[in-house]
């Protein structure tokens, strides 16, 4: 029945992903922060946005390649830094950054990541963004740093929204664990799982690979998860940024603004871009969707730096809306994640090529032939935030649910 499924949009890899990645793994990428409120709202939001048809105009000859941070794409979407990417599917990181580079698009590691910065750099065919956590030891983060470089990563992305960590419930229901801990519950799940496992059984990428084997006295598992839960900083400020930057010495893209104070605040400490996130509604519940606060950031400093976004894209619409609104580009989390988990490397390609047909697609129905020609004029007025006004018009769209 699988096999013979018909895969026509992102909801359908999402559905298969279900299906084949444990519950666990399945929950930690698909699920939000407390209520879920925020998480819900990221894609809502995008839905209520209306766009304008156009006829009669010529489509021919369309083209949606641009530039993301100096750097030449097929489209204007990234993949996104998402945490225990390889257990999603064995070696799931390596797949997603090479169909990401053959694809054209970049693609982002996050320090959690299975598979370790050497492990992608060896099967990455373009230079990869590398996303980092500030943690408390310094030392490790500087040696974190030095091996992006020496992985010829071409960005750092520093994600400023998780110095705690979210109350993130499914998680703790779950017992989330990498890898996962013999129970008679996950036991039973993951021998309805057969694909999946056959794929770990291949691969020795089964712990966090930018962690271990890099810090001290944390060589298994208990000790590897204790460090982890104990590193994220609290502390981190706009005063640690200098050090970082200077040490890095390349491009930096902050991620995980919502506010525009935030905003001039990552341009005044040096980001050459900033990605309006809020980390795909895991962190704080009830903060607005990434779109609604979209528009406040781009009129607070989108001209002196690219402004980037994500949270809630599903759809080459999507993209199109958040372009319209001001984004140089926009980053993909889950929806890739449901392609990794539901066909490995091919599922991934397969998210790329639906998001690009539906975005070719739209732009030629709204009557343009280039991305660059995307602006607020292909939505219909009233049905989308204004910058000085998003939080109104997230307040009442909400109120009609």
């Amino acid at each position: 029945m699988e096999s013979r499924m018909t895969i026509t949009c992102i909801k359908d890899l999402q559905r298969l992903a279900r299906r084949r990645v444990p519950k666990m793994f399945y929950d930690y990428a698909d699920s939000g922060s407390w209520t879920e409120s925020t998480y819900r709202a990221n894609e809502s939001d995008f839905a209520r946005i209306g766009l304008r048809q156009r006829v009669m105009v010529d489509m021919d000859n369309r083209s949606l390649a641009t530039r993301m941070l100096g750097e030449e794409v097929s489209m204007p979407v990234a993949l996104a830094p998402t945490g225990l990417t390889g257990m999603q599917h064995a070696d799931g990181e390596m797949l997603a950054a090479r169909a990401a580079a053959n694809f054209g698009v970049p693609f982002t590691l996050s320090t959690m990541s299975i598979c370790s910065i050497e492990d992608v750099a060896e099967v990455s065919s373009r230079p990869f963004w590398f996303q980092l956590y500030v943690m408390r030891d310094k030392d490790y983060i500087s040696r974190l740093i030095d091996r992006a470089k020496a992985a010829q990563c071409s960005a750092l992305v520093l994600t400023a929204d998780l110095q705690i960590i979210g109350q993130r419930h499914k998680d703790l229901i779950n017992g989330l664990s990498v890898p996962p801990r013999p129970t008679v519950a996950t036991a039973l799940n993951l021998a309805t799982k057969w694909r999946w496992c056959a794929g770990m059984m291949r691969t020795q990428r089964r712990t966090f690979g930018n962690i271990a084997g890099h810090v001290k006295d944390a060589d298994n598992l208990s000790s590897l998860s204790k460090w982890t839960a104990s590193q994220f900083d609290p502390s981190l400020s706009w005063d640690d940024i200098k050090w970082i930057k200077d040490k890095w010495g390349g491009k930096l893209i902050i991620k995980g603004i919502m506010e525009p104070e935030d905003a001039e605040m990552a341009v005044r400490a040096g980001a050459d871009a900033v990605i309006v996130s809020n980390h795909g509604g895991r962190q704080l519940d009830g903060a607005p969707s990434s779109i609604s606060a979209l528009p406040d950031i781009v009129s607070a400093v989108g001209s002196s730096t690219e402004v980037h976004m994500d949270g809630g894209i599903r759809s080459g619409q999507d993209v199109l809306k958040a372009v319209a609104l001001g984004a140089k580009g926009v980053y993909i989390g889950r929806a890739f994640l449901y392609g990794l988990g539901a066909k490995g490397e091919q599922g991934v390609t397969q998210t790329l090529e639906i998001i690009q047909r539906e975005l070719d697609t739209t732009l030629a129905l709204c009557g343009l032939r280039d991305i660059h020609d995307v602006n607020h004029r292909v939505l219909r007025e009233g049905t989308y935030p204004l910058a000085g006004s998003a939080s109104l018009w997230a307040s009442s769209t909400r109120s009609t649910e």
